[in-house]
């Protein structure tokens, strides 16, 4: 089932869901299933599994040089998706990137989707890699989000890359994109990244989930200036707890995001990570339930993999 008719059946009640990353090469996804169990409780009616693009990887080779070869560490996004949807009978949505995908290779990947039954995807430029200063499009694959969306909307009219199939069962995906209340680390305004989403919307875009934000204020504000710019669909709110004390750090450097000054104090303020994760799971508990009572559609978490403190705020809040 599509999420924008998920959205639609849930008849104004907030629905809850959560986005995961694979396992790393050699682990075992029963490690998955552990964190994605005790959430189920909650009724999700799908999960994000996020796609990680290439990396370099160094080699030390018997002459002592450096050989530089390319890698995944988390590969395997749709295999998890279909066996997530087989295990739980939820959908998936598999993230689609720009970044270290050819053209070619992401039309195979969407028609494996299409045969797997998954109905979403969620189309994502993607970061820049680590060498890189700026993000630079592969060569061969989409430029931009927007680029991305039209290419996976193409196939619900028959439109692939080298012909037109004509088909009564054509890929009818439901494509969600990625919203920043605090714009986007790379574009010069707010005003400037909703002209990127509305792009993205008017190539077929149906729905909206935003990056993380810790003051509520910040995603009230981004959704009515969205509507203003003529951004009708729907926007779900992404929340992730901090759990650690460099996040204070990390955060803001990683997405260019502010965190209260309340927030701040109160990480600051504890003795240990342990203390932290207590404070993170408040934080969110409170976002949440003013999220709620506001009827936002979905509250969407990121749990990284870790469920215990998403399971105590779901507790509380749904």
């Amino acid at each position: 089932m599509k999420i924008t008719e998920h959205i639609e059946n849930a008849k104004g009640e907030t629905l809850f869901s959560f986005e995961i990353v694979p396992p790393q090469k050699g682990k075992n996804i029963q490690d998955l299933y552990d964190n994605i169990d005790p959430l189920m409780e909650f009724n999700p009616p799908f999960i994000d599994v996020t796609t990680s693009r290439e990396e370099y990887l160094y080699i030390k080779k018997k002459n002592g040089l450096l050989e530089r070869k390319i890698t995944r560490m988390r590969p395997g996004t749709v295999g998890i998706c279909a066996a997530l949807k087989q295990r739980y009978q939820v959908d998936t949505i598999p993230h689609v990137l720009c970044g270290g995908f050819t053209r070619e290779e992401t039309e195979y990947l969407l028609v494996d989707c299409h045969y797997l039954g998954i109905d979403n995807v969620m189309a994502l430029r993607g970061d820049a890699m680590k060498h890189q200063r700026y993000f630079e499009p592969t060569n061969g694959g989409n430029c931009y989000a927007s680029d991305l969306v039209t290419q996976i909307k193409n196939l619900g009219v028959g439109k692939y890359l080298n012909e037109v199939i004509e088909s009564d069962n054509n890929a009818d995906f439901c494509v969600g994109v990625a919203g920043y209340p605090e714009k986007h680390l790379e574009s010069p305004s707010l005003t400037t990244d909703l002209k990127w989403l509305k792009a993205k919307v008017d190539a077929g875009a149906d729905y909206v989930v935003t990056q993380m934000f810790f003051n509520n204020q910040a995603y009230f504000d981004f959704v009515e200036k969205a509507r203003e710019a003529g951004i009708n669909v729907p926007i779900i709110p992404g929340i992730k707890p901090i759990a650690v004390k460099k996040h204070l750090q990390l955060l803001p450097q990683v997405f260019s995001i502010d965190l209260p000054e309340e927030l701040i104090a109160a990480v600051e303020a504890c003795k240990d990570n342990k203390e932290v994760r207590e404070v993170g799971i408040e934080w969110a508990i409170a976002q949440s339930r003013e999220l709620k009572a506001a009827g936002v559609p979905v509250l969407h978490y990121y749990s990284m993999g870790k469920s215990s403190n998403i399971q105590k705020i779901a507790e509380a809040v749904f």
